[in-house]
């Protein structure tokens, strides 16, 4: 197939195209060229930036996919310049959406949570918008204007290594250094999704017929609480929990009520997700042992 990924260089973004490779597809990213590059001649690279809009047209003019993934859409006006730019050029897209689509209310969250198909659309650009409005918004013109299909692919939060947010590492580096960390709710459990079940996940959606928002997280959750017991038992020292919300101990993982999803849908489907208490020691060891090794 013909691919193009707008995004790809970075995080789980990459690990799609590495997948797409391995799988003999031609690919293309879109990029503001700001990470470079890591796959050399093996992609064709598009240097732009996606909010240039006569330079997004240039560029998409006289193209044709089979596929395209948007990992890097936070508004409706984002959205809506791509329904028009590709407008007889894709056979479909897939757009990364968010379990932010959701507000966090204290129960499992299914696809049927938020309808994007009757969503209210208020055109503007992402400076417009919150995270979790700017996804709903897209979304909601995705699946409302576009002339092709589309599925929104709705993650958690995403952990890895690599994660160049470093959420996670947040709360090890603050448990290693015995620095205080400050949540709304401690017992308030999430959901989560490895980088390379991400990228497996995307690259299920494009390369098979389903259509429509699902979403992908690992099977399980876990509160904020057992999370840091994993990091205290791996490091050997104990979380200074605080009750002062500053911005530099409040954990990026703070929410208020438990705030995960279901993935009920998407196994239908036919994807098979991992079980998050099988690999999330495992990632939180590894995490542990890098930080102390770097200190």
């Amino acid at each position: 197939m013909n691919i193009l990924v707008l995004g790809g260089t970075r995080f789980f973004g990459k690990k799609l195209v590495e997948l797409c490779l391995q799988n003999g597809h031609q690919v293309t990213i879109l990029t503001r060229g700001q990470s470079g590059n890591p796959f050399g001649t093996q992609v064709q690279q598009l240097i732009v930036d996606r909010n240039d809009v006569e330079a997004l047209t240039k560029a998409l003019t006289d193209t044709a996919w089979d596929v395209v993934y948007d990992n890097i859409c936070y508004s409706p006006m984002e959205a809506q310049q791509l329904c028009e730019l590709l407008a007889g050029k894709t056979k479909k897209l897939i757009f990364t959406s968010s379990l932010s689509t959701y507000d966090a209310e204290g129960y499992v969250k299914a696809e049927e949570h938020f309808n994007p198909y009757v969503y209210p659309i208020k055109m503007d650009n992402r400076e417009a918008f919150s995270y979790d409005e700017g996804k709903r918004q897209a979304e909601a013109v995705f699946f409302q204007q576009a002339t092709f299909p589309v599925v929104a692919v709705r993650f958690p939060i995403v952990m890895g290594v690599h994660d160049y947010t470093r959420r996670l590492h947040f709360h090890v580096e603050r448990i290693l250094q015995e620095q205080s960390i400050s949540l709304p709710n401690i017992d308030a459990k999430m959901s989560y999704i490895t980088d390379d079940e991400a990228a497996a996940f995307l690259y299920f959606a494009g390369t098979t017929a389903i259509e429509g928002p699902y979403n992908a997280t690992a099977t399980g959750a876990i509160s904020l609480k057992d999370l840091l017991q994993l990091i205290e038992k791996e490091s050997g020292k104990q979380a200074n929990i605080s009750l002062t919300d500053d911005e530099q101990s409040r954990s990026p993982y703070g929410v208020s009520a438990d705030w995960y999803m279901s993935n009920a849908k998407a196994t239908q489907a036919g994807f098979t997700f991992s079980k998050l208490e099988d690999w999330l020691p495992n990632l939180v060891q590894t995490l542990v042992q890098q930080l102390q090794a770097a200190d």
